[in-house]
């Protein structure tokens, strides 16, 4: 790697990213196991303080996306959901050195850090040299692995908006707690306020190409009590169960479906639903 592809700074690093043969990345652990054996130059984002912050608006928590997930866990700043998320990826040594936003720019639904962002409606600032954006996360999977980042881009951080987080599930499926890949994942979250429900999300990982996130049926529960939303359990479940259609792969079509829908139903259980 040339000293020229390691950038100290945001604008030098942006200025390197319209060479569209250069290839961003911080940590590298997905780069490690592409099995890619050609020659490729990179671009390496890790000296980049613009990149490497947490911090807090009136409106969002921000996250540098060359955050490590060790780094992210470990700060007062992070909610308790992706802290929890980003201790179950794979071994100290991948979450030493992985980043968020190498999480997210993989594309991958079984990103473990990008279910959390989904799930709390984060945004994404996408940043070249002549232009800055701030799109909403799930704008940004377009399916089969592509993303809506312009080759000139970088993912500069991930904002999360400040709204109450606490009340949450999460469960990560695989073969054994070790293993780095979700099966399966999901995460929900209930914000009841003032004996109202004010937010129910939930999202699933690793079932289709991109992250599944039906807020169109999540909207179902918004504004009623615990004992309404009762009454609408069995419509919820079954506008889920026609919309999860998983892919074929290592696992089969029917057991995801029902791991899906068991984590659903056992993430409303838990919430009295």
């Amino acid at each position: 790697m040339e000293m020229s592809n390691i950038p100290e700074s945001l604008s030098e690093a942006l200025l390197l990213r319209r060479d569209a043969g250069l290839i961003p990345y911080t940590g590298g652990t997905d780069l490690m196991v592409a099995g890619d054996s050609g020659e490729k130059d990179y671009l390496f984002l890790n000296n980049i303080s613009e990149m490497r912050q947490i911090t807090s608006d009136e409106s969002f928590i921000r996250f540098g996306a060359a955050c490590t997930f060790t780094e992210t866990a470990a700060h007062p700043l992070t909610p308790c959901i992706l802290k929890e998320a980003c201790l179950q990826i794979a071994a100290p040594a991948i979450r030493n050195a992985g980043s968020l936003g190498g999480n997210i720019a993989n594309g991958s639904a079984k990103a473990d850090s990008a279910l959390i962002f989904m799930v709390t409606d984060s945004k994404l600032r996408l940043k070249s040299v002549d232009t800055e954006r701030i799109i909403p996360i799930k704008e940004f999977y377009l399916g089969g692995g592509k993303t809506a980042l312009a080759h000139d881009e970088l993912i500069v951080e991930i904002l999360i908006p400040k709204n109450d987080f606490d009340n949450y599930y999460y469960k990560k499926v695989g073969a054994r707690n070790a293993l780095a890949i979700s099966r399966t994942s999901f995460a929900g979250i209930l914000d009841v306020n003032e004996g109202l429900i004010r937010n129910c999300a939930v999202a699933f990982g690793a079932v289709i190409d991109v992250i599944i996130r039906f807020d169109h049926i999540d909207m179902m529960f918004k504004g009623k009590t615990i004992n309404e939303a009762k009454g609408l359990k069995d419509d919820y479940l079954a506008a889920y169960e026609s919309a999860i259609i998983p892919r074929r792969g290592r696992v089969g079509v029917e057991y995801r479906k029902d791991v899906c829908m068991n984590l659903l139903r056992d993430f409303l259980k838990c919430n009295g639903i």
